[in-house]
């Protein structure tokens, strides 16, 4: 049990577990979906192709976008792409390190869909079975050419009176099905070639870059989770200090208009005792909307350079005087971009 609960946690606290649990979640979805569709083509010389096609390509298209809608690093990615770059040099090395790593992931469910849909054979062979060449079977020597493509546009049909058990329709089918077999395995094959040599020969290049480009990649995405966070709770604490203050004037209010009788009454308590005094101070510093609104224009436009060393009064000047930027007692570290 410790140990289900202790993977339970790695997987939650590791952004790239939930990303890989998704895309193989979309994945058997995609399973599910191919097996429980029922393929009907429509059997008609003008329809086949775009039909086949569509059920061919389109699936994999809308599952592709939904990869990337469910990424969270794609977003992140978009937002380093297109960020002012400010006080802080924008890398193109780690987005397209992030790029790679979020079209991996999208591309997972509709491979597999596209896989499935060549192994099984019925998308191709109604999309190409008016493309065979007759000459190739020699049941169609007494057919003119239009009895020949009505012919070839009924073949996906096999429960069709035009060709129900014709054994012209079996050899065309079976050509079609083997063709289409043939390339879904090869591109399994080339797939598991390509993943082998990436996995192979990865050790043989130089591991600082993949390291550093990694490293900064899973920076921006938790400096990004933990600036959300950050916002949120100001917010509340924001949030509480307004509403504490409003019941405090409230009160003053009352008493001095003589509404509110004062017997025994203890004198009110400081707003900083009634709010808790967690020692938010880095947080309370931003006290008013001009701040904050400042705060997050700078945030954008401006982001501060990855030196923890530097001055806080240089990321944090204009916004408030009463407290500084940074938490007392925290340990500072220094850290210098790659």
């Amino acid at each position: 049990m410790d140990r289900f609960r202790l993977f339970f946690q790695h997987f939650q606290n590791s952004s790239e577990s939930v990303m890989n649990g998704i895309c193989l979640l979309l994945a058997a979805v995609t399973i599910k979906l191919y097996s429980s569709f029922d393929f009907n083509c429509p059997c008609l010389a003008r329809y086949n192709t775009l039909y086949g096609l569509g059920l061919l390509l389109t699936p994999p298209l809308a599952l592709f976008l939904c990869g990337l809608l469910v990424n969270r690093q794609s977003v992140v990615m978009v937002e380093e792409w297109c960020r002012p770059e400010g006080l802080r040099r924008k890398d193109s090395g780690i987005i397209w390190y992030m790029c790679s790593s979020v079209l991996q992931r999208a591309l997972a469910a509709p491979m597999v869909w596209i896989l499935l849909a060549l192994l099984d054979g019925k998308c191709f062979v109604c999309a190409f079975s008016n493309s065979v060449d007759p000459e190739k079977f020699l049941d169609f020597a007494n057919m003119t050419p239009s009895q020949v493509q009505l012919f070839l546009a009924k073949v996906p049909c096999k429960e069709d009176e035009l060709v129900r058990d014709n054994p012209a329709r079996k050899a065309v089918s079976r050509y079609l099905r083997c063709l289409s077999q043939a390339i879904g395995w090869s591109i399994t094959l080339l797939l598991i070639v390509a993943a082998f040599l990436a996995r192979c020969l990865r050790p043989c290049f130089d591991q600082t870059v993949l390291l550093q480009r990694r490293y900064w990649s899973n920076y921006v995405d938790l400096e990004q989770k933990l600036f959300d966070e950050t916002c949120c709770e100001h917010a509340r604490d924001f949030a509480h200090r307004c509403v504490l203050h409003f019941f405090a004037s409230m009160q003053s209010e009352l008493r001095a208009r003589g509404l509110r009788r004062d017997l025994g009454e203890e004198p009110p308590e400081p707003l900083d005792d009634l709010d808790g005094g967690s020692g938010k101070a880095h947080l309370r510093a931003v006290c008013s909307q001009e701040q904050v609104d400042h705060l997050l224009s700078t945030w954008y436009s401006s982001k501060p350079p990855l030196d923890l060393a530097a001055s806080p009064g240089f990321w944090g000047a204009g916004l408030s005087h009463r407290a500084p930027m940074v938490a007392p007692g925290t340990r500072l570290s220094q850290h210098t971009d790659v």
